[in-house]
């Protein structure tokens, strides 16, 4: 199966609904499944856990056009994950290096909260995207739910390795790093500092830098 669902796509009916109020509310929005962006050549890999109403699902690009892609793209550009200038539009003329961004879930939710249903219904293409990446060596998940995801996805059982901010699962080959979710919300009161998101690229690069460059 392709990593992208297709525009229409039909598996879970209450994001479908979501979808056909939002093309009437905000009929210049995407208001689709939002494409994951950046190579499929990249090592790291970055799962967020779905479209923002009034970001992604606007622009069209993951973790565009609200603050949590301020953080992460200004993050990415400061660590050589990105080139040139992040504008909060799908057309601002960044490009990922080394990096791919994309949710677990890729259409907006009502309440920003996708169930588990859902979540299980999109697997496939965050399976597939995971084996179309030949170079991938780190995925990073950005919260909690991003984290269970990617355990579901990778067939690992989530008690054996818990979410924790800064934590480096080493699995099979492949290094699952864990980052609070880069929300407003979050840095707004202090649970993610800058220098805490920081540090959590600090130890993907570190590790990126020990590992061979191809497979």
């Amino acid at each position: 199966m392709f990593s992208e669902p297709p525009p229409d796509c039909g598996r879970c009916p209450r994001l479908v609904d979501f979808r056909q109020a939002n093309k009437l509310a905000f009929p210049e929005f995407h208001n689709a499944p939002v494409p994951a962006f950046g190579p499929l050549g990249a090592r790291l890999l970055i799962v967020g856990l779905a479209p923002g109403l009034k970001g992604a699902n606007q622009t069209g690009r993951p973790f565009t056009g609200d603050y949590a892609g301020d953080l992460l793209y200004e993050t990415l550009c400061r660590f050589g994950f990105a080139k040139g200038r992040y504008g909060r539009n799908a057309n601002d003329g960044l490009v990922l290096e080394d990096c791919r961004i994309t949710n677990a879930v890729r259409c907006v939710p009502p309440q920003n909260k996708p169930t588990g249903a859902e979540g299980k219904n999109c697997r496939p293409f965050l399976e597939a995207e995971i084996h179309q990446m030949p170079r991938l060596r780190v995925v990073l998940c950005l919260g909690g739910l991003s984290h269970a995801a990617v355990m579901s996805t990778l067939s690992q059982r989530k008690a054996l390795f818990p979410f924790g901010h800064g934590s480096l699962h080493d699995i099979g080959g492949l290094v699952v790093a864990d980052s609070y979710h880069c929300s407003r919300y979050n840095t707004n009161t202090g649970r993610l500092t800058v220098a805490m998101f920081e540090q959590v690229f600090e130890s993907i690069r570190e590790r990126l830098s020990a590992l061979p460059q191809e497979l």
